[in-house]
């Protein structure tokens, strides 16, 4: 009973983790993407009076896509790592 308690909580832990680890990189990727792509930043520091800031932004936010896309994979990845060994033994 308690090695199947045991198993059951790691289990849930595992899939919860999953399941953070990949609505973080969606998350993190789109709001990344929205800024890269779009005039958001460009407008919100300007009206902030912080332009002087755009000189950097792409050296902050291409690593920040590239960073919660492999985020996202690497979640997508372990969860079906997972899901394979649970459904094979």
């Amino acid at each position: 009973m308690e090695v199947t308690l045991r198993v059951s909580q790691a289990e849930g832990i595992t899939e919860q983790t999953d399941r953070k680890l990949i609505a973080t990189g969606i998350v993190g990727s789109v709001i990344a993407a929205l800024c890269c792509f779009t005039p958001i930043l460009v407008v919100l520091l300007g009206a902030l009076g912080l332009s002087a800031w755009l000189g950097w932004l792409d050296y902050v936010l291409l690593p920040a896509l590239a960073f919660f896309v492999a985020l996202t994979v690497y979640a997508v990845w372990r969860r079906q790592r997972w899901l394979n060994t649970r459904t094979d033994g």
